[in-house]
Parts: structure tokens; sequence; C-alpha cells
């Protein structure tokens, strides 16, 4: 039963709205015309509808709150403030300020409270997606027969016009009808504002047609006369919402951007900008305030707000107890569950990672999804899928059954299912695999061709930027995908995504190096994406060559010759073999090459100085690196006397074997590269 509304929750959202204002005007830059409408939206959901715990941000049966417009940041912050989440009044402040906790936009892992970075338009929506999926899935986990509430929560969205325009929304929110989230409730901003103005100017649809066509359940909230939000429909709206279970729920809310400012409300300058002090002044005599004070938080209305913080510590209480009693009545669940909080793995769990055999040619991609079946047994919280091309990626467990609401007439459909049927949606993937890492206790995989890293790399971008344990399964990774043609061979995305900070990029030269690398996924527990091949790889003979174990340090000493190297060929992915083909022909012509392997730069350029120069000695100039991919980023190791063999242009439509050949991904032009570089460095002394 929720407590009356009073007049103390009157002047909490003038006190926000306020807020709002001032923050923005202290330091000159900033969204306050959102932030400003949205105040009685986000203080009612705050108070009356989150389920939340201020003292423990990171309870794990609290609802879960996606400021999806995080360029309106100030809307969450002045909520997590009056809530008593640790921002006091002093972090308002400091509002877009260096080393505050009120950055820009929301910023996961930064401000307490935050449980998503936001501000690409659109993110907000799939990651809420992605916790939403992941809710079911852990249910599944822990809960099977459907016997206690404890696991059982809402995903609550505000988002604006400007997430509902990018395609990752529709992505994402298309798939999010077809599994029948229930437990997603969004709110949507509908002010017509943008930074051009009415954003009529580009978005005509009929947005609640559209999401009821997607399967969603949908609620229009008008505004009141006067402009401001009708808070009493909109109540009525969320509590129609959080009763609706079988779809999820789209709230259109209309509303007047920066409403009651007198000039700036309904405006684009608004949006984006201070609203000025004379704006500011005026916008506050109206609410009946000092036009002259600022950051004014009465003690009484602020004592009012932090009541949440009982409601929330006595909803937590019932749950521990009911939690307690479940943990007595359900050991292995209990256990499950204590070691998925605490991020560890099972004992020994790395036994299952395979070893394959010299003797026959595997092509990565292959051996990758004989990898994830196997971690799959021991690992249930590993599951996932890809963009519709789980043949080609290998990316389906075995027996995992589809992931998909018990409304399904899909074969195999399974509500806790281990296989996601993402369709062709690789932006929405990427950021509902981010959901469901942010969730907390799973680990998601997605797949698709590398060359479509491109339609995914905002997401990817965010995984890294919030350091979360997603894992790319990215196949076909190079020219020797073969007829498919340049539309389909990837040539600059290995640079390009090893230009993003904080993402491990994998490209193992065969098997077992396959195998070796997705252990270290699975221990580091940090962003990662496998780029795999098509075509088949020899299963390089360990017992000639170094222990794939050396993967772990992202490059390492293939092949040594007998004598001190003269030259090193540093390769990666198919083109290893070339290298070690190449070695062979230097040898015959007394030229001794070194062939390192490096399927991980970034873990290469984590270990010490000392094992970075002991593979890649300084005193040895002459360098070689051979990659079917642009040369940008090699220069780094091959220095200035190196070599790179590389595609610094689109490939073409015929068979690999051919590609390489015409290409120069061949023994004999490694070998030419190789003298090219002694040449030079002999020249240099």
């Amino acid at each position: 039963m929720r407590a009356p509304w009073t007049s103390l929750d009157d002047q909490a959202v003038v006190v926000s709205r306020t807020l709002a204002m001032d923050a923005v005007q202290k330091v000159g830059n900033g969204h306050p015309g959102t932030a400003m409408a949205l105040a009685p939206v986000a203080y009612t959901l705050f108070q009356r509808f989150l389920r939340h715990d201020p003292n423990d941000a990171s309870w794990l049966g609290r609802d879960r709150f996606v400021l999806s417009c995080g360029h309106s940041s100030l809307t969450l912050y002045i909520q997590l403030f009056l809530s008593g989440y640790g921002l006091e009044l002093s972090d308002l402040e400091k509002f877009r300020t260096h080393g505050s906790l009120t950055p820009g936009h929301p910023e996961y892992g930064h401000t307490l409270g935050v449980e998503t970075t936001t501000g690409p338009l659109g993110a907000g929506i799939s990651n809420a997606v992605g916790m939403a999926m992941a809710a079911r899935y852990e249910k599944g986990l822990l809960d099977p027969k459907n016997e206690t509430d404890l696991f059982d929560h809402n995903i609550w969205v505000i988002c604006s016009d400007g997430d509902l325009q990018e395609g990752v929304s529709a992505e994402a929110s298309s798939i999010a009808g077809t599994q029948a989230l229930g437990n997603l409730k969004v709110i949507y901003d509908d002010n017509r504002i943008s930074i051009e103005g009415d954003t009529h100017v580009s978005f005509t649809e009929d947005v609640g047609a559209r999401y009821r066509a997607y399967g969603w359940h949908v609620i229009d909230v008008a505004t009141l006369p006067d402009g401001n939000v009708d808070r009493e429909h909109l109540e009525s709206a969320m509590i129609e919402a959080q009763d609706q279970t079988d779809k999820p729920t789209l709230i259109r809310l209309k509303s007047v951007i920066a409403w009651p400012a007198p000039h700036a409300k309904g405006t684009s300058k608004s949006h984006g900008s201070a609203l000025g002090a004379d704006e500011v002044a005026a916008t506050k005599e109206f609410l009946g305030l000092d036009p002259q004070a600022s950051f004014v938080v009465p003690a009484d209305v602020l004592a009012h707000a932090r009541n949440v913080a009982d409601r929330g510590a006595q909803l937590h209480e019932k749950w521990l107890a009911d939690f307690q009693a479940w943990s007595i009545q359900n050991p292995d669940g209990a256990n499950l569950l204590s070691r998925l909080r605490s991020h560890e793995l099972p004992e020994n769990w790395e036994h299952v990672i395979p070893v394959f055999p010299t003797g026959k040619d595997v092509a990565t991609r292959a051996a990758s999804g004989k990898i994830i079946n196997e971690i799959a047994k021991v690992l249930p919280e590993f599951w996932g899928g890809s963009a519709d091309l789980a043949d080609s990626n290998n990316t389906t467990i075995e027996g995992g059954e589809s992931f998909l609401p018990l409304t399904s007439e899909m074969a195999g459909a399974n509500p806790f299912g281990r296989i996601i049927h993402f369709g062709i949606r690789e932006h929405a993937m990427g950021g509902i695999l981010n959901g469901i890492a942010l969730h907390g206790l799973s680990k998601p995989f997605g797949g698709t061709f590398l060359v479509f890293s491109d339609y995914m790399r905002g997401a990817v971008r965010l995984a890294a930027l919030m350091n979360l344990p997603v894992t790319f399964v990215w196949s076909h990774d190079s020219i020797g995908l073969g007829e498919d043609g340049p539309t389909h061979q990837p040539v600059e995305h290995l640079a390009a995504l090893r230009a993003i900070p904080n993402l491990a990029v994998i490209r193992p030269a065969d098997a077992n190096e396959t195998a070796i690398a997705w252990r270290e996924v699975i221990k580091r527990a940090k962003p990662a994406g496998f780029a795999l091949s098509r075509q088949n790889l020899p299963t390089l003979d360990r017992t000639l060559f170094a222990s794939a174990e050396g993967v772990s340090s992202g490059a390492y000493i293939l092949a040594e010759p007998a004598t001190s190297p003269d030259v090193i060929l540093i390769a990666t992915g198919s083109e290893v073999s070339v290298a070690l083909a190449a070695a062979e022909l230097l040898a015959q012509e007394s030229i001794s090459a070194r062939v390192v392997s490096a399927p991980c730069l970034e873990w290469f350029n984590e270990q010490p100085e000392s094992y970075r120069e002991s593979v890649l000695p300084s005193d040895i100039k002459a360098r070689v690196s051979i990659e079917a991919g642009v040369a940008q980023g090699w220069r780094e190791y091959v220095g200035d006397y190196g070599s790179i063999v590389s595609l610094d242009h689109f490939g073409a439509s015929a068979s690999a074997a051919t590609l390489f050949t015409e290409f120069g991904f061949t023994a004999s032009n490694v070998v030419a590269a190789a003298k090219g570089s002694l040449a030079k460095s002999k020249q240099r002394k």
C-alpha cells in the first residue's frame, strides 16, 4: 500500500526541478530541460515504485533502473541524492567537473546507484532488455519451478525521443516483444524536442502503434492543461505496468521540456544549455521560491525523501528472511548462487578445456564451438547465441534449448533456455549482452561475422568502457572466407577493434590456441572478442613447437631456430602457418628466423617488460609482421627496420587459397620481406 501523496512530496519535486537548473547554471553547461520536466516522474518512481535499498545498492532483489537518456543525468543524480545513496548537495554543485561523482553522463562503477553507463542514445534500452532477459535466465538457474518470488523483479527505464530514433532501440524492442519480457517497464518521455527543435522534422511515426506491433503493452499519458506532467495518471499507468507481466510495457508520457520555465519551456534551447540567470530566477519565482537562492533543500523535504530508505530496508529485511528460508530448503541452489555472486569458478573447471590432436586441420570457429560446449557442461551461468549465424559462428550449446517465452510456439522453446536467438540485430545483440553482464550473475557470449562488428561497435566500446565480462565471437576473420567477397571480408576490423581501450582482441593460430584463449577469457572475466577462421587451419604439433600455454601471455615464441635469430616473424591467426613455412625456407638459406605467435596483443602488452623483451629482443631489428588485415598498429612491433605483410585494400571474390597467393600471404613473399628487413637493419649498422 502506497502512502498518500503529501505537500512534502510536491516540495520534493520542486526541489528536484530547481536543483537541475542550479547545477547546470553553476557549471555553465549541461541538459537542464529534461531533468526539470521529468522531476515528478523520477521522484514518483524512486519513492513509490522502485524496489530498492539505498543502504545496499547491490541488493540482489532490487529492481533495476536505467536512465537511457543519459544526457539528462541530473534526473538520476538528484533522486540518488534525495534517496540517500551517498550523493550529497556538494556533489550536485560539482556537476560535470573533473573528479566529481556527477559526471556529464551516468557512469557504471563510478557513482553508487548507477546501473549502467548511458549517453549513446538507445544503448540504455538495449541494456535493459538484456537485464530483463538475464533476470529470467537466472530465475531458471535458481527457481525453475517458480516456488518463490525472491528472484522476480522489474527493470524500469526512462527514455527519450532520441533513444527511440536510434536503430538499436528498435532492434532491442523488437526482440523484447518476441521474448514477452513482462518484467520490462519503459517510460517514454515524448516531449517532441531535440537539439534541432521539434522532432517532427524527422520523427513522425506513431510510436505507440509501432510498439504494439512489437508485442508491447502501451499506455498513453497526456500532460495537464498547463503543460505539467499528469502525475496522478502517470502513477495509475505505472500501477498498470507493474500488473502487466505477460509482455513489456511502454508508457508514452507527454511532457513539456523545461517546464515551468516561462520562456525556455518547450524550446530546443533548454535541451542542452544553461537557462541563464534571469530565466532560472523567473522559474523559481513562479514556483514560489527565493529567486536569488541556489541549491536550497529544506531539511524537512530531504528528511521526508530519505524515508524511502526505511521502505527499502523493510523490503530488504523481508527478502532476507525469505532468502534464508529458501537457502535451507534449496542448498544446491544456494551454493550455486553463492558462487555466482562471488564470481568464483568451480574447482578444476578448466579440466574440460579440450586438447586437439595433430593430424587434422580444424577451423578455429569449429574449435571454438567445441570449446563452448565443454565449458557449458561445467558453467551453468554460461549462455549465449548469435545474430542469426549460429551454424557459421558455432555458438550453439548442444541441447541447451532456445531461450523463448512459455507462449512461444517454436520447437525447443524454453523460458530458461541457453541459446539466444538475437536475430539479425548485431547492435542490439551487443547492448543486450552488456545488459546481461550488468545484471551480474551470468556469463554471456554472442557471435556474428567479424566484418559485422562494425554494426555493433558502439556496444563493444561500452562493454570495454564498463569493463564487462562479455565475450564477442567473431568468425570469418579475413579474406580466408573466400568467395563471399569484399563485402564480407574484414580488412580494417582487427586494427579498429584493437584501437578500443580495454578490449582484448584474440586471433588464435590453431585449435589449441583457441582452447587456451577461451580458458583465459573465462578466468579473466573482462571484455574480449575472438576473431576466428572460416577455413581449416593446421593443428600445430606441440612436440615440435612451443606449448599453446603461451597464449596466456598474449604472444610467445612458437618456433626457435637452432642458432641465434637473425629475424623475427610475428604472425596471428591463419598467417602463423605461413610464418612457419617461411622460417623453413629461410633456414635453407642459412637465415635463422624466430616465429612468434601473437594471438592477443593486448595481453602481450600487459606482460612485464622483461618478458616482452625476451620475445621481441630490442637488439634484433629485422622483423616481419604477417596479418591479413591493414598494416595499422604493426609498426609498433616491427620497428623502423621491419617489414609489414598486410592487406591495405579490399579483398575480392575468389577462393581463400587464390586470395592468399594473389595478395602476398605466402611463405615466399614473407621470405622476401624478411630479407628486405635484414638488409635495412644491416644498413643501420
